[in-house]
């Protein structure tokens, strides 16, 4: 079945997965999260050589979408607990895909979105490129997240960035390390050809090989990181704070702590 949330393009050994809700500012929902696993394990499966993760119109991914947002407060213990889990499966798959990832940021990656945008193993961002970690701001927690951003920065710059919830720009991730170039929006694919033509000279097994074993060195304190997080994420779902901000987001106005 094809996906409905996606756009998926192959051409010579590269697939390009497009998050494709333009009209939401490809906002994630639970079909756009299961959809993104399918497609992940897919490419780890038939031989894709490279992967890039780009998203269609004017944003990357502004995070879960509203839709979602509300579905959550009316929630069960054992939904919250599912939806957590979705997010663990989404990052980790994407984390530990065999194969090199490259994301193509062009436009706001928020909360979820910066996670995705960040997760791959190179990220390319044009000036319009704006990251945040917003969950705080709605009473949420960036549980998930958190475990794979202290991996790629450090505990003290993870902490500024969860914690502050603040909007921050493209060369301030290249300075910190999440993004790996800065390029002029007509020189985005370009580059991404360039890169992507390096990658298919090196040898798949090897490349292949070097990504099983990176993943292997970190997965013991990776997967205390995630069981926690997924712990931190069911749970802020439920509280007072978490409704407050949610409520307070959808309608527009300041939350009242």
């Amino acid at each position: 079945m094809m996906p409905s949330t996606l756009l998926i393009q192959d051409h010579d050994r590269v697939r390009t997965i497009t998050l494709h809700r333009p009209e939401a500012r490809n906002a994630m929902t639970s079909e756009m999260q299961e959809e993104l696993i399918v497609a992940f394990d897919a490419a780890a499966a038939d031989g894709t050589r490279v992967l890039v993760l780009a998203g269609s119109g004017s944003a990357f991914c502004a995070g879960l979408d509203l839709r979602v947002l509300q579905s959550m407060q009316k929630a069960t213990a054992e939904e919250h607990a599912t939806s957590a889990a979705r997010i663990v499966r989404l990052f980790r798959t994407l984390w530990e895909l065999p194969l090199p990832t490259i994301a193509a940021v062009d436009g706001p990656a928020i909360a979820g979105g910066a996670g995705l945008a960040t997760l791959c193993d190179y990220t390319l961002a044009t000036p319009a490129a704006k990251f945040a970690y917003t969950e705080a701001r709605i009473g949420f927690v960036p549980a998930v997240v958190s475990a794979f951003l202290t991996l790629q920065l450090g505990d003290k710059r993870s902490r500024d960035l969860l914690l502050s919830a603040r909007v921050f720009s493209a060369e301030e991730a290249r300075e910190l390390g999440l993004v790996n170039a800065v390029v002029a929006a007509e020189e985005l694919q370009p580059r991404i050809d360039a890169l992507v033509a390096t990658l298919l000279a090196n040898s798949p097994e090897s490349l292949a090989a070097t990504k099983r074993l990176l993943a292997e060195q970190q997965r013991a304190w990776l997967d205390a990181a995630l069981a926690a997080a997924f712990a931190a994420n069911a749970a802020a779902r439920q509280t007072c704070d978490f409704r407050e901000g949610v409520d307070a987001f959808l309608e527009k106005r300041k939350p009242r702590w």
